[in-house]
């Protein structure tokens, strides 16, 4: 079954309700395998994949993510269109836990995950452009569909991506909020890099869950877990209209990142 979009998120997101004609699809890539198998099925009378970034049960650290495998899985499926949702921590008073960001820009630092797939053994240098590292036409949509659901969002953000597991000290946090950033997470990047070598539209869709530990009290998972009983579901409605939404023609030039990318 080939799939136009993509859903790349927590296992709470593939709920067998919102998709009809249900197949699990286990495939195997170059780059080893996915995190998990890939739930295909009917939405909006549109083909979705939903693939859970962090395995099944929760057991694959952001760090050991096989981000290329999973991309490549999904391009194989002829997903075209990928709505990535992600757990952030606030670097700003005003992005408040159980708000939604839609994030337009990134900084790494991360430190030990593979970025491309032209290394060494391809014999090819790729040069990718992430100037703009969301698909405009997609990101558009998300922030009509928010609007229409009256879902607190917002519609800018710049979302700095750490290696993790661990969360941030308070002096990274403060570093971080004097950089630019506006959220702090473990998974974007390179997700959002090799989606884009793979010339598929991307954008992220980060829900709010705490403060990182700038202020108030540092983070911890039960303060996760505790916003996203409610932001999933949040969540799941804005993927749902803005797949319904989005037109059957792209208009922006993701399909043709790799022009002028090679050495």
């Amino acid at each position: 079954m080939q799939a136009e979009f993509g859903v790349i998120g927590g296992t709470g997101l593939c709920d067998p309700k919102l998709l009809k004609d249900i197949q699990e699809i286990t495939i195997d890539t170059p780059y080893g395998k996915p995190s998990g198998a890939i739930t295909v099925g009917a939405l909006g009378g549109r083909v979705v994949a939903f693939l859970p970034r962090h395995g099944k049960l929760h057991t694959i650290r952001p760090t050991d993510i096989n981000v290329r495998a999973n991309i490549w899985a999904l391009k194989r499926l002829g997903v075209k269109r990928i709505l990535a949702a992600s757990t952030v921590g606030s670097l700003r008073e005003d992005y408040q836990p159980g708000d939604v960001v839609f994030c337009d820009q990134f900084i790494d630092r991360t430190t030990r995950r593979e970025q491309s797939f032209y290394t060494l053994a391809e014999g090819k240098v790729c040069h990718i452009s992430v100037a703009e590292p969301m698909c405009p036409q997609l990101h558009d949509v998300l922030m009509d569909t928010a609007k229409t659901l009256n879902i607190k969002s917002h519609n800018k953000g710049t979302y700095i991506c750490i290696e993790g597991p661990r969360f941030s000290t308070k002096a990274e946090s403060k570093l971080y909020q004097q950089w630019g950033a506006d959220i702090v997470g473990m998974t974007m990047v390179p997700e959002v890099v090799l989606a884009r070598e793979a010339e598929i539209c991307y954008v992220n869709i980060s829900t709010v869950t705490d403060y990182d530990c700038w202020k108030d009290h540092a983070v911890c998972v039960d303060d996760i877990v505790n916003i996203m009983k409610t932001g999933v579901e949040n969540v799941k409605r804005i993927i749902t209209e803005t797949i319904t939404k989005t037109p059957n023609t792209c208009t922006c030039s993701c399909n043709q990142a790799l022009k002028g990318a090679f050495a």
